[in-house]
């Protein structure tokens, strides 16, 4: 069980560190056109406040050594994302990141880890942070919700990265396994679980909206309609 837990979540850290690589695609094309277009930004805000938090879940937990450096490497492509989303944001979705990263990945974080090294101790810090990163792990699955209703609203998953809800779906679904070979239900078994039916969600929605209405076509039809009508009344005015 033990070397099964062990591969297993060696599995999972490639897997997660394929997730945090996937937008790389959609961060070239904000680089390319020098905005962030009908991105959302809270996903990678709150990617960023759970990957800090699972760095240090893992570094206190015993036995939970495989999940500190993946979580690791996740906070510091997070921060390079929140970096570019900053750069090329317009004026008010950059007030709203500053707004956002503040609260949440500054002042959050630092109140987070002040507390458990000078308040809290043995296991209530463990199960504190525990408790903590796994609530923010439900955030940051909930998070592409507002790309999802853009998804509906505009007939288009232009906006929905299909690499990051794909790895998504893979990286809850396999750490889920591993909480359940760990034996680590609530903290990472719950979150991921719950991860896990999100993301099937964003994929199921995205089969539907993957083809956009062949609005051409209709503009043609529309257009040669026109050009009948347009025929018809021109023979009726026409002289013997």
């Amino acid at each position: 069980m033990e070397r099964l837990s062990f591969f297993v979540g060696i599995t999972a850290n490639i897997i997660s560190v394929l997730m945090f690589l996937s937008p790389i695609k959609t961060f070239w094309r904000i680089i390319k056109h020098r905005s962030t277009e009908d991105f959302e930004n809270l996903p990678y805000i709150c990617s960023l406040l759970s990957s800090s938090l699972w760095t240090y879940y893992g570094i206190i937990t015993p036995g939970e050594f495989l999940v500190a450096p993946m979580s690791a490497f996740g906070a510091v492509l997070e921060t390079i994302y929140v970096a570019l989303f900053l750069l090329y944001a317009p004026t008010k979705m950059r007030v709203k990141t500053i707004v956002l990263v503040g609260i949440l990945d500054v002042g959050f974080l630092a109140a987070t880890f002040l507390v458990a090294q000078l308040v809290l101790q043995g296991e209530m810090r463990i199960n504190t942070i525990g408790f903590l990163s796994a609530a923010l792990n439900v955030i940051m699955y909930v998070s592409p919700l507002a790309a999802m209703k853009t998804v509906v609203r505009t007939k288009s998953v232009e906006f929905m990265p299909f690499l990051l809800s794909f790895f998504f779906v893979l990286n809850a679904g396999i750490w889920t396994l591993y909480a359940f070979l760990v034996g680590d239900y609530y903290f990472l078994g719950v979150t991921n679980g719950a991860g896990f039916v999100l993301g099937i969600a964003q994929l199921v929605l995205y089969g539907i909206y993957r083809r956009p209405k062949p609005l051409i076509n209709v503009s043609a039809n529309h257009h040669h309609r026109i050009l009948e009508e347009g025929w018809q009344r021109q023979s009726l005015i026409t002289p013997n």
